[in-house]
């Protein structure tokens, strides 16, 4: 671990993102400290992350000594000057660009020390966030995670025309050093990697339930019983490739005229929106959550990610 060069982390947001990149900083020895808008979201942020190591505890991934070390390494906080001695400091409010722009003119007022300000934005480039920011534009990449990154290995990281290469290096190592699977971006885009293959898939499924060839949920049993798992295994291009390229090039002739083009939102994904009908928080979305067994749909989410946390953590 890189302890010489990062001796302080730093979190903005309390939000289930910010609270899981705590659980990874924490159990990785790092001393962090949590920034809180107030004391509510201080609390709600304290019992997920509890609760999130309870989950690994559930999982035998850690023990009750080595959920009290990582207790040792976390403080919360509700004024920036908490942030003062941060090497790195984590953004992840809410993605909205006017609030980036006041915690990075926040972050330049107040953390003298920071070498890198990762925000952990889902689609915002690092240019559009960087539009106020007068002092350190240079310091500031995406490290865009998966949900849980305690959990998820892979961040893509991303940076402006004013980012430092450096940074980018920098970030890249802190990321492999809390045992993570960082790539680096050759130049930004929105949505990064990951949002927008995955939101390419999404708009075509979509598509195919509005033009009345699959019902959602013959969607997706095609999804966890056909391709998506291999792909957790080789890669899209060692696929293509071992495939064969003529097999890919001939099938492309027939499929990509007849796929979605929609530059907007589905109106599928409008109209539920509109009638308030927003998937599991509202109880109903594309399915009814009424009829759906929680606690087996919650066990599915991690089951592939408990694999990977895999790093020796001290006991106390």
């Amino acid at each position: 671990m890189n302890r010489e060069n990062v001796k302080k982390i730093g979190i903005i947001g309390t939000g289930m993102i910010g609270t899981s990149v705590a659980v990874l900083t924490t159990s990785h020895g790092f001393d962090t400290v949590v920034l809180a808008v107030n004391e509510e979201l201080r609390q709600t942020s304290e019992k997920q992350y509890d609760k999130y190591l309870d989950d690994l505890k559930d999982q035998a991934c850690i023990n009750e000594g080595q959920i009290a070390y990582c207790k040792q390494q976390l403080s919360y906080s509700l004024e920036y000057s908490a942030l003062a001695a941060c090497d790195v400091i984590f953004e992840a409010v809410v993605e909205k660009v006017d609030v980036k722009h006041e915690v990075l003119q926040k972050i330049e007022a107040s953390c003298p020390n920071v070498r890198a300000i990762c925000s952990v934005s889902s689609a915002l480039e690092v240019d559009v966030m960087a539009e106020k920011m007068t002092k350190y534009k240079d310091r500031l990449v995406v490290t865009h995670p998966f949900f849980p990154p305690h959990l998820v290995p892979y961040f893509e990281i991303a940076g402006g025309s004013a980012t430092d290469e450096s940074v980018k290096t920098f970030a890249k190592t802190l990321l492999e050093d809390l045992d993570r699977k960082p790539v680096i971006m050759k130049k930004s885009a929105p949505g990064f990697i990951g949002n927008r293959l995955q939101f390419a898939l999404w708009r075509e499924a979509v598509n195919i339930v509005e033009q009345g060839i699959a019902r959602p949920e013959d969607v997706d049993t095609c999804l966890l019983y056909s391709f998506c798992p291999r792909y957790s295994h080789i890669g899209l291009f060692e696929h293509m490739d071992n495939g064969g390229l003529d097999l890919n090039y001939n099938v492309s002739k027939t499929i990509f005229p007849t796929l979605s083009n929609e530059t907007g939102v589905p109106a599928l994904v409008s109209r539920l929106v509109e009638e308030s009908n927003l998937g599991v928080k509202t109880g109903k979305g594309v399915y009814d959550w009424s009829q759906k067994d929680m606690t087996d749909f919650k066990q599915r989410v991690g089951a592939p990610y408990w694999k990977f946390f895999n790093w020796e953590i001290p006991s106390v």
